[in-house]
């Protein structure tokens, strides 16, 4: 069956990559709420066309962001999985009139199709939807499937992590499509945060007075100075100050001033630890008030027992389809957190393979969206009964 599958994707392989490139040609940043609209009208129409009508369809409201839409194709087998992916990209409206969708050759001599949004996560959507679609033409058992599809993943899933979290948590197993690395599934990820940091002191003038005033600056930059410190690369953690602000003239000593902190963090206690360290950060002025908004957004992802289990069936199904299947740490986060977070089964990365996530040279290999389709499938197929 398994081989069956990877023919009928090396088939349907033209096709697949036309839909991914419909889906890169619409525009979806995550703040560009009009886009977003376009997007999901899209994505629900290429999923409808390509399996026909669902068994069921909620949509959830995004507010200011895309709204996440939840599409269930019940089964012939016992098994549920949860089929989770984003729409929307992190690049904005008008990229597409500079960074058109190309096909070129690149240093390796492959072939490589750019686009923005191609690699994280266009091709991992349409991939998923033929996977289904090509498992359902086979006639084989096919469990029953229930698409996540949300717009606001780039801006950590504010509106769409709780739907992911209850769907997640009522099913067998869940499929994250984000892009692999290389091919290699992805099975942990860091944790991370955006920690805001507000130091208020006392405002005076720099020339006449300046010991009348505290400067939130000088306190500032002592606090970040401490911050930066309790990075531990050893143990996955690390600290980046991206932002800072503050000050209202040269010739005034600051009253106010912030820093936005990036923080990601292979592990729980690891994550505790920072926090701790944060609160106990002291500037050297005691008039300067130091806020600390811890603002954690994505817990850790570790391979748990369940996921363990996951993990063999994918690479029994990829070692059918004659490859072997790595799997990796990352540290950026994804929906999948969410999920391991729960201590329930999940597999992220099973969508492009490519490169430039984020970057201007985004890519995927053309010549690997049948396998990668059929790996899909063939998971699907194995989890159409549940154990």
């Amino acid at each position: 069956m398994i081989s069956e599958l990877a023919r009928s994707a090396d088939a349907a392989a033209a096709d697949i990559l036309t839909d991914i490139t419909d889906l890169v040609a619409c525009e979806t940043h995550s703040y560009d709420l009009p886009g977003l609209g376009h997007g999901l009208e899209l994505l629900s129409t290429l999923v409808a066309r390509r399996l026909g009508a669902p068994t069921e369809v909620e949509r959830h409201p995004g507010g200011e962001q895309g709204d996440t839409v939840v599409i269930t194709y019940e089964g012939h087998g016992s098994g549920h999985v949860a089929i989770v992916g984003h729409y929307d990209t992190v690049w904005p409206r008008g990229t597409l009139t500079n960074w058109p969708i190309a096909s070129h050759r690149g240093e390796d001599g492959r072939q490589r199709l750019s686009g923005p949004g191609i690699f994280d996560m266009k091709t991992g959507l349409a991939q998923g939807i033929w996977a289904l679609k090509l498992l359902r033409e086979s006639g084989a058992a096919v469990p029953t499937v229930t698409f996540v599809l949300n717009g606001d993943e780039e801006i950590g899933s504010p509106s769409s992590r709780p739907v992911i979290e209850r769907v997640a948590a009522s099913v067998d197993a869940t499929l994250v499509l984000e892009a692999s690395v290389d091919g290699a599934v992805k099975t942990g990820r860091k944790g991370g945060g955006i920690f805001t940091v507000t130091a208020t002191g006392v405002e005076a003038h720099a020339g006449l007075n300046p010991e009348a005033g505290a400067s939130a600056i000088h306190a500032l930059a002592e606090f970040i100075t401490d911050a930066a410190a309790t990075a531990a690369p050893a143990e996955g953690t690390t600290v980046n100050v991206g932002r800072i602000s503050g000050g209202s003239g040269t010739n005034v000593v600051a009253g106010q001033a912030s820093a936005s902190i990036d923080i990601r963090v292979l592990t729980q206690a690891e994550q505790d630890r920072v926090d701790a360290a944060f609160d106990e950060i002291q500037v050297s002025d005691p008039r300067i008030r130091i806020d600390v908004q811890h603002g954690w957004n994505r817990p850790p992802m570790t391979l748990n027992a369940a996921s363990e289990s996951l993990l063999k069936t994918a690479r029994a199904v990829s070692e059918e389809l004659g490859r072997p299947l790595a799997d990796v740490t990352v540290g950026g986060a994804s929906d999948a957190n969410f999920v391991a977070g729960l201590g329930l089964p999940v597999l992220c990365g099973l969508g492009a393979v490519g490169g430039g996530a984020h970057a201007r040279h985004e890519f995927i290999y053309p010549d690997t969206v049948a396998h990668q389709t059929a790996l899909v499938a063939g998971i699907l197929h194995r989890l159409a009964d549940a154990a």
